[in-house]
């Protein structure tokens, strides 16, 4: 193995195109052992380490970078358009089907096609985004959507930041080959994402595949690259491949470097392929990704030919899809929602409708190409859907009880609470109101980020009395909140309506405006990283906060800096960079930092609490969870000081959980069934302290 090297140990010029040769194929080995066999060989440290020193060389010696360079998936380029490219083959669609009498007759026509009796594969039918990939001699070439079937979007540069796709492929294979898959996004990430969109202000995305398909499509491939998307692999095109069924092609993808399906079944009877349906509808529960059914493909090749195809769709394959938790419920209004950064939600108000165990009521429609494509009009009967999501959704709509005169719904021109006119950017999908310093709900959120947890933590503000301070003109801006006196809040009032419509006065007492003050005055000690990320800046989650307190050190330093500044450091990209300059070339946005400095909230890095201690941790990811002596910040904090990785939820890549007081009991059951060792505090102090810890 190579291990990483400082610059006096660099080889001669003559061994250097060599060297950066082996440790790029080297780099590419531990991607494919991690990221499609699951077995990684090396700690994350490590593998980190061997990148950075390939970084290093690459860029002091560009005229040796190898064209399947890991560090081509880091992304960095910018793509204004996607260019058109014709399929070398259609990309057919599959029939589909909801009746398993209808796979029976798909299974006569096969045999009445045919001299001898198929075989068939069942696979699952990944709820993703298709796309093709063309290798020519075992470099990636192109990387295309589906599109029209004829036709489809060059998505290469975005494809390639894909860690589980290969940039070149292993051992003998043809020289064209065409391999087809479905990216996406597993249920783990897309939760963290969605998490991530709420923490910088952004509506969540409706479901996994929405999230893949506009990823796909974003602009900036570095952003892609922070999206954590996969892929498997499922057919094969091409001229004398060396295999003769479908299930082998698989054994060959694997050897070739692809990530394939790990359910895949044989069956030579429409009663084994009803076990497998009729399994695979329930324990599709338990997968880490989404499904939408079941793909049943004749195995022998020869016969494949054999049958053909239709104009749109292959004879030797069909689909068989599960029936997804949907109700039919009529549309009430549909109201527009504005967000802390601005973004316009439209929301539509349904009629109650039980769904999946629970009333749904409302659901998103997420931005205006969504209410284009549904082609919604007032009055509508919708189709709501949960599928193995929790977020209900907006599916389609029953045109057959669609009222003569109804109206279509449109998207608003203008702020429905301040009246601005709204803007869209290039690129993305949401309007916005550019009113951020005067649009109520901004003002209102803005404030409820910063006093939030993962920010200032200020707990004894709320809700409530955020609106009895904006209500009486206490406060407007994030620094407002350091100007307020005991003689200003004591006695404050505000009249209530309930539910009734009764009234009543609720007001400031002694000990409220005290616990109000505390809390403010103690979060002068948050430290800047978090500081950071709750003043707001548009795109900067509490993870990108963190890495640019980390590297610029002071608030200052990332004001002045340029974008190509602020794109140096990891997890900033163009739309990042852009924003971050935007937000410091506002006069209010840096108003209100110069008197939170004055104020004496932290705007500076306290480089003691940051150096690091020992890395006994180093290449542990370590899931916090319970109640400790310390707070959660500072054992998180601690982890990190001593090499390790905090990671918010538990996987088969989780090497510990370090569990206080309270544990989460799905947490602890979690990581009960995967055999992730469970530490108490004490014990995780003795590890770090290096004294042995047996794991029980």
């Amino acid at each position: 193995m190579i291990t990483h090297h400082s610059a006096a140990d660099v080889p001669s010029a003559s061994c250097l195109p060599d060297y950066i040769k082996t440790l790029t194929q080297q780099l590419n080995q531990h991607n494919y052992n991690y990221y499609v066999l699951d077995n990684p060989t090396i700690s994350d440290y490590e593998f980190d380490q061997l990148l950075e020193e390939l970084q290093r060389l690459e860029k002091e010696y560009p005229q040796y970078i190898q064209p399947d360079s890991p560090t081509l998936r880091i992304g960095g380029e910018i793509t204004k358009q996607f260019v058109t490219v014709a399929h070398v083959f259609p990309m057919l669609s599959l029939g589909n089907t909801y009746s398993i009498e209808e796979i029976e007759e798909f299974d006569k026509r096969v045999q009445n096609a045919l001299i001898e009796k198929p075989e068939y594969v069942c696979e699952l039918k990944y709820d993703g985004v298709a796309i093709s990939l063309i290798y020519e001699k075992g470099i990636l070439l192109r990387a295309v959507t589906r599109g029209d079937g004829i036709q489809g979007d060059d998505v290469t540069q975005n494809v390639k930041t894909i860690k589980s796709i290969p940039l070149k492929l292993f051992g003998d294979f043809p020289d064209f080959l065409e391999v087809r898959g479905e990216i996406l996004l597993p249920h783990q990430v897309f939760h963290k994402l969605n998490e991530e969109r709420e923490d910088i202000g952004e509506p969540p995305f409706a479901n996994p595949r929405n999230a893949a398909s506009g990823s796909l499509k974003l602009q900036d491939s570095a952003e892609v690259a922070k999206r954590g998307l996969d892929c498997r692999l499922y057919l094969v095109l091409g001229e004398n491949l060396p295999f003769e069924t479908h299930f082998n092609s698989f054994f060959k993808l694997k050897e070739w470097g692809f990530k394939t399906p790990d359910v895949l079944q044989k069956c030579n009877s429409i009663d084994e392929i009803r076990a497998f349906i009729n399994h695979w509808d329930t324990e599709r529960e338990k997968l880490s990704f989404d499904i939408d059914g079941v793909v049943i493909k004749v195995n022998h090749i020869f016969q494949q030919q054999q049958l053909g195809a239709t104009a749109k769709n292959p004879r030797w394959a069909i689909a068989y899809k599960f029936k997804a938790q949907r109700q039919l419920t009529p549309l009430l209004s549909v109201d527009f929602q504005v967000g802390r950064t601005g973004v316009v939600t439209p929301v539509a108000n349904l009629q109650p409708v039980l769904l999946a165990g629970t009333v749904v009521k409302r659901a998103s429609l997420h931005n205006y190409d969504i209410i284009q494509q549904l082609d919604i009009h007032d009055n509508d009967f919708l189709y709501v859907e949960k599928g193995g999501e929790i977020i209900p959704k907006i599916v389609g709509v029953e045109l057959s009880k669609r009222l003569p005169n109804a109206q279509k719904v449109t998207f608003i021109s203008h702020c429905p609470s301040c009246n601005t006119l709204l803007t869209r950017k290039e690129g993305e999908a949401g309007f916005y109101c550019p009113n951020e310093w005067e649009c109520p709900p901004q003002v209102k959120g803005k404030l409820e980020h910063f006093i939030s947890r993962k920010a200032m933590n200020i707990d004894s503000l709320g809700e409530g009395k955020i609106y009895m301070l904006l209500d009486n003109g206490l406060v407007k801006s994030s620094a407002d909140f350091y100007n307020l006196k005991q003689e200003l809040l004591l006695g404050l009032e505000k009249r209530i309506t309930g539910e009734n419509n009764e009234q009543r006065i609720v007001s400031f007492r002694e000990k409220t405006v005290e616990n109000m003050l505390a809390g403010i005055e103690q979060s002068k000690n948050v430290p800047f990283e978090r500081v950071l990320f709750a003043i707001g800046i548009r795109y900067v989650g509490e993870t990108t906060a963190k890495k640019l307190a980390r590297y610029f050190k002071n608030i200052d330093a990332i004001a002045n800096a340029s974008k190509e500044e602020l794109k140096a450091v990891d997890d900033v990209g163009e739309q990042v960079a852009e924003s971050i300059v935007q937000f410091f070339n506002t006069v209010e946005n840096l108003e209100n930092v110069v008197k939170l400095r004055k104020a004496g909230v932290q705007f500076e890095l306290n480089e003691e609490s940051r150096e690091p201690i020992s890395n006994v941790l180093d290449g542990k990811s370590i899931v916090v969870s319970g109640v400790f002596s310390i707070s959660r910040d500072e054992m998180k904090q601690k982890i990190e000081q001593h090499g390790g990785k905090n990671v918010s939820s538990i996987s088969k890549n989780t090497d510990f959980v370090v569990a206080g007081d309270n544990m989460g009991p799905e947490k602890r059951k979690k990581a009960e069934k995967l055999g992730i060792p469970i530490l108490s505090e004490e014990e995780f102090e003795l590890m770090v302290n290096q004294q042995k810890i047996i794991f029980s």
